[in-house]
């Protein structure tokens, strides 16, 4: 294997630097499987790693990139064999092992999944760890109950990479799909992914009474602080909350009366899940929650660029999804 072009991410939790470098093969991190990597995508939480404005990174020096697509070089797992299409994300990649800002990757193989028929290998990296994320919050809210005609399904960050998605999937599933975003310019995009209404963000936190009017059946919240503690105010009886993020900040100052007296159901949501359920939602994601609107979400860039595009992310610039072409000959 030759020499292995990285986006190296050093320092310690005080301080941070990213630059690109060059790995040696026997420097890359134990695992199953070696993948050939063509796409990685940046997410917020890459931002702030690369950028060391949170502790994101377990270890340095690490290769940052927490999702990345391509073919297996190599395997010592039964459940790959050279030549396969795959996706790679969550658990500790790009974070405590290095990740996908690499022209090759080693991991291990309970963090892969082949790319089902259906997704190209572009397809599989725009929806991404984000789209995971967008994928088991509707899995999950589907199963306490939510479902197309019960009522309007709220997604706010609206224009970030998971409610991209999110918003996309809702919509060909059938449900009438509200958008919040602070990007008025942007409401076009979010019509054109199926949003059905799009709304301002400063509307969500309206009011401070324990219940507020009952507005929506589910919702997807990128934000949590006071914007998901209006959306607890704000369900319909019985509605589910996926929280998938902390942006807007990680409190939250709310009453019981939302749970006890709408019976409103708040639902954590988080990426590291074992073989079956990662499989079970890569399916779905083929299928029923195949996003239609991928080339639309998808900004496609060099890997030289990646760390202008991290300033953009970092600084709110970017719409959908970030997605680094990391091996141009593929």
């Amino acid at each position: 294997m030759e020499s292995i072009h990285t986006y190296l991410i050093e320092g310690n939790a005080d301080a941070v630097q990213a630059r690109f470098a060059t790995l040696e093969p026997a420097q890359l991190d134990p695992g199953d499987v070696v993948v050939r990597v063509q796409y990685a995508s940046v997410n917020y939480k890459d931002a702030l790693a690369a950028t060391g404005r949170n502790r994101i990174i377990r270890r340095f020096p690490c290769v940052g990139g927490i999702d990345a697509a391509g073919t297996v070089e190599s395997s010592d797992s039964p459940r790959f064999k050279p030549g396969d299409a795959v996706i790679v994300h969550s658990h500790g990649f790009g974070m405590s092992h290095h990740g996908g800002y690499a022209t090759r990757a080693r991991v291990p193989a309970d963090w892969v999944n082949h790319i089902p028929p259906g997704l190209s290998v572009l397809d599989a990296i725009t929806i991404g760890v984000a789209g995971y994320t967008a994928a088991l919050a509707v899995d999950l809210m589907e199963r306490n109950g939510l479902a197309p005609g019960r009522g309007r399904v709220l997604v706010n960050g609206a224009t970030g990479g998971v409610a991209s998605i999110a918003i996309d999937m809702l919509a060909q599933r059938g449900y009438e799909v509200v958008a919040v975003t602070s990007k008025p310019a942007q409401a076009q995009y979010l019509t054109e992914l199926g949003a059905s209404a799009v709304i301002a963000a400063d509307t969500l936190t309206a009011g401070t009474r324990p219940l507020e009017k009952a507005q929506w059946a589910g919702a997807v919240d990128s934000l949590g602080g006071e914007p998901l503690a209006a959306l607890t105010r704000t369900m319909d009886k019985d509605g589910v909350i996926a929280s998938i993020g902390n942006a807007a900040g990680h409190e939250l100052v709310t009453t019981v009366m939302p749970f006890i007296l709408r019976g409103v159901r708040l639902i954590g949501v988080n990426s590291d899940n074992d073989p079956a359920l990662r499989e079970h939602l890569w399916q779905r994601m083929a299928g029923d929650l195949h996003p239609r609107h991928l080339a639309r979400i998808a900004q496609v860039h060099p890997f030289e660029a990646l760390p202008g595009v991290i300033d953009d992310v970092i600084n709110g610039k970017n719409r959908g999804r970030a997605v680094i072409q990391i091996d141009p000959a593929r």
